[in-house]
């Protein structure tokens, strides 16, 4: 266990020091699982050692969203002063991913010939 946790926290920090050091726009952690998986692609005694830990760690990931949670609790008077352009921020910006991401898999589809026949007027 305690190798594992080493190797989770050892891959973050790698992760961390790339795009520090690169000045990279990805986040550090990303960076380091994008690591992390391919360790464990080529190192398959990595993976056998990480996987109970990370799977105990994934069962009780519930906890930590309890800082979180807290924080809304004592920001509760700015979240009621403040809704009208949260929710709108909120609204926009859920209607714009989903935009974007519609529009995204419509250019790859056609990119790789994959349009679904029949589905629009004609």
């Amino acid at each position: 266990m305690l190798l594992a946790l080493f190797a989770l926290l050892f891959f973050q920090l790698l992760g961390e020091t790339f795009a520090r050091a690169l000045s990279l726009p990805i986040p550090g952690p990303v960076i380091g699982f994008v690591l992390l998986a391919l360790a464990l692609t080529a190192i398959p005694a990595l993976r056998r050692e990480v996987e109970p830990t990370a799977n105990g760690l994934l069962r009780h990931l519930a906890l930590l969203f309890v800082p979180a949670a807290v924080g809304v609790i004592q920001q509760g008077h700015l979240l009621r002063t403040e809704a009208v352009p949260i929710g709108a921020a909120l609204l926009l910006s859920t209607w714009a991913a989903l935009a974007v991401t519609a529009l995204v898999f419509r250019a790859v589809a056609a990119r790789l010939g994959l349009e679904q026949a029949g589905g629009g007027a004609e």
